[in-house]
């Protein structure tokens, strides 16, 4: 179980670095945000709005 407040924190301050990814256990998506700058900034807004969506608790 995943925290997604920790989540959602991690990616609004370092989403660029995929940090919420690993955190999430997705790695390859993690070194995909980390050489792309989180997908251009495109993928964090996303990945923001569907985090604060999610239940807290939620498994990954």
């Amino acid at each position: 179980m995943k925290s997604k407040w920790t989540a959602f924190f991690l990616c609004l301050f370092f989403g660029a670095l995929g940090i919420h990814k690993f955190y999430e256990g997705k790695v390859l998506l993690g070194l995909l945000y980390l050489c792309t700058g989180g997908i251009g900034g495109i993928g964090i807004v996303f990945d923001l709005i569907g985090l604060f969506f999610k239940p807290d608790p939620y498994y990954v």
